[in-house]
């Protein structure tokens, strides 16, 4: 009787461990943050995650155009009808009174852009309505906002117009200020983007919330209350009914913490460089070519963390070095491919650890952020994958994948990057 009465026991803890309150409010400067597929988001999608490789392709093409010379257009991955919009969403009350949006946070970008009344072509049945908002307000084009806008433009009502794509979507927008609202903290005057038209699928359907380090990102527009200093913690993807958090501010991050220097790209300053300097395969570090690693302003080649990409991106000449080790050491059995995975093994494998090098760290990766498995049949793949070849492939990105269940601490003032293991709950 005993023994029934401590398994129901256990079950009741484990039922509570794996259920939330989606409407559990976040605290101050510490917010929640929701997989896109998790119970609490409206957003859930279909897509397997060997096709999700499919969307990670249109995100990276994105970023290289970002990380590039040039400022391209990139078309996203035709005929699949994929979304490439960042994975993670966190509430955000925007005007007076207050108007939720779930927006989608992108380490990636700088200005935050919401769906608005009247919009043609957003996808979102909740929009932001300035009209309602007695604290809304748009911008002039002698704002000197206006200039920090991508493609800034002035419209017949002297009005601060922009356009801008993003992965294989194009908006059209005004520049609005109004009061933000993250869980208890108050922003005052916050510059974003209302959108009103829309075409394409990669668009978060809320709108995003840029965590760039550009002058229209959250951390530089809340730089007095917040010191362009944040972390996160991204929940396991597989776990949908837990979440993670956004810690805004230098209180309450960790205090140890492994770190390595944050690296200033001038042509792209929003993206988040460091310097990945070597990958151990078990107790092998992988000889890999210089080249495929340094950091280069010019072209943009380096290594960036990115929260909106899906699996790790190695630009050829380093995954294949590391994937070659990786086989090598798995004994007695073959490679498989499934999708874009091209190292899968079934039935029970004993795999190898991978550690990233960073200057200053090392971060091992634990088996839940090395390895994905298929829920049909017994088969697991190595999470990562060599950079497309037919753009400029010079950028390694570290994904939200080998991110998860770690608390990645930006800190902008002391130009560093700092991970730490964490269950995101």
């Amino acid at each position: 009787m005993r023994s029934h009465l401590l398994i129901l026991l256990i079950s009741l803890l484990i039922l509570k461990s794996e259920s939330i309150n989606c409407n559990e409010k976040s605290h101050s400067s510490d917010l929640r943050v929701f997989h896109i597929n998790s119970q609490c988001s409206p957003f859930k999608t279909s897509v397997s995650w060997a096709d999700t490789l499919l969307q990670d392709k249109a995100r990276f093409l994105y970023l290289s155009s970002l990380a590039g010379v040039t400022k391209s257009s990139v078309p996203i991955a035709s005929g699949r009808g994929i979304v490439q919009s960042p994975t993670y969403i966190v509430r955000a009350n925007i005007g007076t009174p207050a108007q939720a949006m779930l927006v989608a946070l992108d380490t990636s970008n700088d200005a935050a852009w919401i769906p608005c009344s009247g919009c043609v072509g957003c996808s979102s049945s909740v929009l932001f309505d300035p009209s309602k908002s007695s604290s809304s307000r748009t911008l002039q084009c002698e704002a000197p906002q206006c200039k920090q806008a991508p493609n800034p433009s002035c419209t017949v009502s002297k009005s601060c117009g922009f356009n801008m794509t993003y992965g294989g979507s194009a908006i059209e927008a005004y520049l609005t200020q109004d009061t933000l609202t993250l869980a208890t903290d108050v922003i005052p005057n916050y510059t974003f983007g209302c959108i009103n038209k829309a075409s394409g699928t990669s668009l978060p359907a809320q709108g995003l919330m840029g965590l760039g380090r550009g002058p229209l990102s959250l951390i530089s527009q809340s730089q007095n209350l917040y010191q362009s200093t944040f972390s996160y913690c991204l929940p396991n993807s597989k776990s949908s009914n837990f979440s993670g958090s956004l810690r805004l501010g230098p209180k309450n991050q960790p205090i140890r913490i492994k770190t390595t220097p944050l690296l200033k790209n001038p042509r792209r300053s929003s993206l988040y460089y460091v310097n990945l300097v070597g990958i151990r395969v078990g107790n092998k570090i992988v000889d890999i070519p210089t080249s495929a690693l340094a950091f280069d302003p010019a072209t943009g080649a380096g290594t960036i963390f990115d929260s909106g990409t899906v699996y790790t991106r190695l630009v050829e000449p380093a995954y294949v070095a590391m994937r070659n080790e990786f086989r090598r050491r798995v004994k007695n059995a073959n490679a498989t491919s499934l999708g874009g995975f091209d190292t899968c093994y079934s039935g029970s494998v004993v795999f190898p650890s991978v550690t990233f090098m960073f200057a200053g760290m090392n971060v091992t990766l634990p088996p839940d952020n090395l390895l994905i498995h298929s829920s049909a049949g017994n088969l697991s793949c190595l999470a990562m994958a060599a950079a497309p070849t037919n753009v400029n492939s010079v950028l390694n990105v570290i994904a939200s994948m080998q991110q998860q269940n770690h608390r990645v601490l930006i800190d902008v003032p002391n130009s560093r990057l700092g991970i730490s293991r964490e269950t995101c709950t």
